[in-house]
């Protein structure tokens, strides 16, 4: 099928489909380096870091980024924060009339 006529169909210029194809063989070793960062520093939280911590350990160490590009490339990696939830204490069940309870002697 020719290129104009798939073009045309999606209502896209030629150069635009170009460009793309260019840019998909592309590789930015500039992203693969923050996707190395975020992902080191979101296995040193335990996975409990969200995007806007990361951001600020970036900070930190000195790299200027967004949130949201923080956010892109967290989802890139499929990685998502864990929040730990709160402690469910157990409620008894049975009660247990074999242990006596000890009522405290009142002393007077």
């Amino acid at each position: 099928m020719p290129v104009e006529m798939v073009c045309n169909a999606f209502d896209i210029s030629r150069s635009s489909y170009y460009e793309y194809r260019q840019r998909r063989n592309h590789i930015d070793i500039e992203r693969l380096v923050l996707k190395a960062q975020v992902n080191r520093l979101f296995t040193k939280s335990r996975s409990s870091a969200g995007s806007r911590t990361i951001k600020g350990m970036l900070s930190e160490e000195g790299v200027v980024i967004g949130r949201f590009k923080v956010r892109r490339l967290m989802s890139e990696l499929g990685l998502i924060c864990k929040q730990p939830g709160p402690h469910a204490y157990k409620q008894a069940t049975l009660e247990r009339p074999d242990i006596p309870t000890i009522w405290p002697v009142n002393l007077q």
